[in-house]
């Protein structure tokens, strides 16, 4: 079965419409990432990954006093070459913790990220991960978030359900990550209901050239082209702090959506061999989780019970 969205893209001061052919069968969640505004690492139910490289011959050799971070110059919230950003911040608070220094390598995080910094020996550890992902060592999780409807807080009562029966009439827009089937979990939801005609995607890779490249389903919110967005919650909390109170952020209800998964464990990531560091950034997320959930609070960070919480609340409930 195979849905069409309307995906924006922006290019300097001219907008283009493309029809986006989304596989209802198979997509599977690129957040962040958001990526998260993802475009970023490694999915969860993506495909398995080949091993792997060896770091190349010309990168820099480890130092034991040096926190060596793979970031992306222009991703807030996550990170800045400026230095801002939650995940800047994070890398700051474990280095001190571990009597380092913080260095990074500079690169957008785009397809091959990980392959082209921290498997090829340029750096030693991204601080944003899914938790289990194929081609690296993640630590313990240190948060846990969710997509969330974004809407003004005019709009009441709160959306928060994909059964509600105004999603069916007002604009509603979504992140996109292409046409290979990558795409996060609000399209899946979507076209389950038949709910197609009235969405629009943007891509969340966004124009690099502009900061926030990632925010351009929460810009549309923003210039009104849209009514509600649908987006990964450490981009919406953001989003909607630095808006001073304008939008409402809440969390997507899933426990309808027959496993599709709208919430995810998220890591510190290293080189599969090196269980001595991902040992020792386990400790400092134990010791310091307080200080961490103070640093998330502060960017607005939609945060839930991790997954391992949440199995162990069971076990004992039983």
């Amino acid at each position: 079965m195979a849905l069409a969205f309307r995906v924006v893209v922006s290019s300097g001061s001219r907008q283009t419409v493309l029809r986006v052919s989304v596989l209802a069968a198979s997509l599977v969640f690129l957040a962040w990432v958001t990526a998260a505004g993802r475009g970023r690492q490694t999915p969860p139910g993506a495909p398995a990954i080949a091993a792997p490289p060896a770091a190349r011959d010309d990168a820099p050799r480890p130092d034991p006093g040096v926190l060596r971070v793979c970031a992306d110059p222009n991703n807030l919230p996550f990170s800045d070459r400026a230095g801002a950003g939650f995940e800047n911040e994070l890398a700051r608070l474990v280095a001190r913790d571990l009597g380092r220094r913080v260095e990074y390598y500079w690169q957008p995080q785009r397809r091959g990220f990980v392959r082209t910094t921290l498997n090829a020996g340029r750096c030693d550890v991204i601080m944003g991960m899914p938790t289990g992902s194929d081609m690296v060592r993640t630590t313990r999780p240190y948060y846990r978030s969710t997509y969330v409807f974004v809407t003004t807080q005019a709009l009441r009562p709160r959306i928060s359900s994909f059964d509600d029966p105004r999603l069916r009439r007002l604009r509603i827009g979504i992140p996109m990550t292409g046409d290979d089937g990558g795409n996060p979990p609000p399209a899946m939801a979507l076209s389950r209901r038949g709910i197609f005609a009235n969405v629009r995607g943007y891509p969340v890779y966004g124009d690099y050239s502009k900061p926030r490249p990632s925010w351009g389903v929460l810009n549309a919110l923003r210039d009104r082209e849209i009514d509600v967005a649908i987006a990964w919650g450490p981009l919406a909390g953001s989003f909607a702090r630095e808006a001073g109170g304008a939008y409402a952020v809440v969390a997507v209800d899933a426990r309808h959506e027959r496993s599709l998964p709208f919430a995810f464990d998220v890591s510190m990531a290293v080189r599969r061999p090196d269980a001595q560091l991902a040992t020792a950034l386990d400790a400092v997320i134990q010791r310091r989780a307080a200080a961490i959930r103070r640093l998330l609070e502060r960017y607005g960070v939609p945060l839930e019970p991790s997954g391992r919480d949440q199995r162990t609340s069971a076990r004992t409930r039983s």
